[in-house]
């Protein structure tokens, strides 16, 4: 999964889990702050990314997101696995992927890189 594709799926996580409302997440692998703002409820996600200047954006049903990354122009889906749990695919690397939400907080493991990555608000 590229650093920017990883980076929104833990900042809409994040938001999904926690009900909050802030405008960026901290990359713990390049240690600093990457500035995303945006619409994330239960139905519908819409989100940009100033780092990279793009749109994530998708509907969600049943706890399941059909997401479209603007900057790789890929489809990502995300799926809620509970509370603090959510899976999903990168149709841009072809890969699985696994968020684990503590607190505000989240671990990303990346299937591709077969690697843990932090990030948080």
């Amino acid at each position: 999964m590229k650093d920017e594709a990883r980076a929104g799926i833990a900042y809409i996580t994040l938001r999904l889990a926690t009900g909050s409302s802030k405008s960026a997440v901290y990359d713990y692998s390049i240690g600093k702050f990457i500035t995303i703002d945006g619409e994330v409820t239960s139905k519908r996600v819409n989100v940009y990314d100033y780092s990279i200047k793009c749109h994530i954006s998708g509907n969600g049903n049943n706890d399941k997101f059909d997401l479209f990354h603007y900057g790789n122009n890929k489809h990502i889906e995300l799926k809620k696995q509970g509370s603090n749990k959510f899976s999903g695919y990168d149709y841009d690397v072809n890969n699985h992927f696994e968020c684990t939400v503590s607190g505000n907080s989240v671990s990303v493991y990346d299937y591709e890189k077969k690697s843990f990555f932090e990030y948080s608000f």
